[in-house]
């Protein structure tokens, strides 16, 4: 049997490549700060995020889990309400929604994209208890 060399999922070297002096740059100073928490960095990252995407406000978290835990407990919902996500995605997406509390709805994915559609979140919506929120997840620059 012949040997192949594995393909990678995600190859971020080329992105990397691009912003590797401004990366150095940017962690050189807040290591010799010793300000990896809350620092003002992290403040004007924050500013300057919310100005590109046009909010009046940005949070920074320390991981996407993070990010969809946070989401979720802005939407102050019950432990037991039901939130829709992808049958396919990173475990994380279901995680956030288990360690809250609530209740996981699987959506069936467009079997070209791998992604929810709003065909496939309307057949969850018909089957099963009402849902409160719903969590879409893009793959694969979708």
């Amino acid at each position: 049997m012949t040997k192949h060399a594995p393909i990678p999922q995600l190859d971020l070297a080329p992105q990397y490549e691009a912003l590797k002096h401004e990366l150095a740059a940017a962690m050189g100073k807040v290591l010799a700060e010793q300000r990896f928490i809350l620092g003002p960095e992290v403040a004007m990252f924050e500013r300057e995020l919310a100005a590109y995407c046009g909010a009046s406000h940005a949070v920074a978290c320390a991981s996407g889990s993070d990010a969809l835990m946070l989401a979720l407990m802005a939407l102050r919902l019950a432990p037991g309400d039901a939130v829709a996500c992808p049958a396919y995605t990173f475990f994380a997406t279901a995680s956030a929604i288990a360690r809250l509390g609530l209740r996981i709805v699987f959506t069936d994915v467009d079997a070209a994209t791998f992604n929810m559609t709003p065909e496939t979140l309307e057949r969850a919506l018909q089957r099963g208890p009402r849902i409160e929120a719903v969590i879409p997840v893009h793959l694969f620059g979708q």
